[in-house]
């Protein structure tokens, strides 16, 4: 997949309890979901996200609780694809399976700034930076996980292999 869109940037250590904080718990609507995502540490995300922005972190992303509740808010709310130094395991599992593209690049994450414009190709691992003309590569994404994110997560992509 290829990927276009502004950056939305956060640090290490984003938990799931502020992915989505668990007051908003008592859904499990992608849309309300997407309401309430990153609340208490952004405010401006929910109301001002795009569709096709893209969301960066620093490292151990997604780390807290298990719930897929957060992965699917960031899903919900436009967001494609997430890019971090490194993610939680648990996170990491949660994305691939509602077909959430994560990609890992370490510490070349810190040259990626709130506000620029990156292209991203899931299938190389490729990131441009179109702002400031840096590329960075993490492993793409192995083929069956592509799969998954083009089906919309592991249960359509399991439901397609049946036909």
């Amino acid at each position: 997949m290829k990927l276009e869109g502004k950056v939305w940037r956060y640090g290490d250590n984003i938990d799931t309890d502020v992915i989505i904080p668990a007051r908003y718990l008592n859904t499990f609507d992608p849309k309300e979901l997407a309401k309430h995502c990153m609340v208490d540490i952004d405010e401006s995300f929910a109301p001002n996200v795009k569709e096709g922005d893209i969301m960066v972190g620093g490292r151990n992303f997604g780390c807290g609780s298990s719930r897929e509740h957060a992965p699917v808010a960031i899903k919900a709310s436009g967001i494609p694809v997430v890019i971090a130094a490194s993610f939680a395991r648990i996170f990491y599992r949660n994305g691939i399976n509602i077909g959430l593209p994560l990609l890992e690049i370490g510490d070349a994450v810190e040259k990626i700034k709130a506000g620029d414009q990156l292209r991203v190709d899931t299938a190389t691992g490729t990131i441009e930076d179109l702002t400031t003309g840096d590329v960075f590569h993490a492993h793409p994404l192995p083929g069956f996980v592509q799969d998954i994110a083009k089906a919309g997560g592991l249960i359509n992509y399991i439901k397609s292999q049946k036909d």
